[in-house]
């Protein structure tokens, strides 16, 4: 499956409507699950820390509702995991992809 065969997450790029099929507006109220929250390991100043976030639309944390997951291409997800990945060319100023 993709997961097995993911290189990357990156949830930045999301595709949401903001009417269902009817024209009406979704009450993104209705997407929340109170009991549900999130962990996270952060750092300030050096510091580090353990954060309790709420699930949202956000950080993908939304409940109840259809999530699909689609592989895109480099010219659309161009992660910098390494110090070479700076050298491709979408990285570089005036070269980037317009």
């Amino acid at each position: 499956g993709i997961w097995s065969r993911a290189s990357y997450f990156n949830p930045v790029d999301m595709v949401c409507c903001a009417k269902n099929y009817l024209g009406e507006k979704f009450d993104l109220a209705g997407y929340v699950n109170e009991d549900a929250y999130l962990i996270s390991h952060k750092t300030e100043k050096g510091r580090r820390l353990k954060a309790q976030e709420m699930p949202g639309l956000w950080n993908g944390g939304m409940a109840y509702w259809n999530t699909v997951f689609v592989e895109l291409p480099l010219v659309v997800f161009n992660p910098v995991k390494t110090v070479y990945d700076l050298l491709r060319r979408e990285h570089r100023g005036g070269n980037a992809i317009k």
